[in-house]
């Protein structure tokens, strides 16, 4: 009963939610490039290509956060590791900044949430009723 209330779940917020919701969340082992950038009301997580800096840009287009990761390298790409870590890698594939939020093995998620904030997810901590079970997907974080 519970598989099918969540498959519900996901089935009802992938007709309903915009198509953009996708265009926020970074799995593990997934990748930033070069002028790529992740996208929710306005705000923009980016790869800049210029200067290899991972910036987070709001919605009048003020930086409000950057890895000052400047002249470390061209071409750099940003990773969502499997250990929660994000790193950015250089065109010579050296990293040249990380989250330090490395943890165990396991599923992480990053999400440019609608307030703009840049959180990492993991594995719930803690959950109510706790009869439950904490090894479920979360059905409001999809990629198309």
């Amino acid at each position: 009963m519970a598989v099918l209330v969540m498959l519900s779940a996901a089935l009802l917020l992938g007709l309903f939610l915009p198509s953009s919701m996708a265009n926020n969340v970074l799995l593990g082992n997934e990748k930033l490039f070069a002028d790529e950038f992740l996208t929710e009301e306005g705000y923009k997580f980016i790869m800049r290509k210029s200067d290899c800096n991972l910036a987070l840009i709001d919605p009048n287009d003020q930086q409000l956060w950057a890895t000052n990761t400047n002249d470390d390298g061209q071409n750099c790409f940003a990773r969502m590791q499997t250990d929660g870590n994000l790193v950015i890698f250089n065109d010579e594939r050296n990293g040249v900044w990380e989250s330090r939020t490395h943890g165990p093995e396991g599923k992480y998620i990053l999400v440019l949430q609608r307030d703009g904030h840049v959180v990492i997810y993991s594995s719930p901590v803690w959950t109510i009723p706790n009869d439950e079970p904490t090894n479920r997907k979360i059905a409001m974080a999809t990629k198309n």
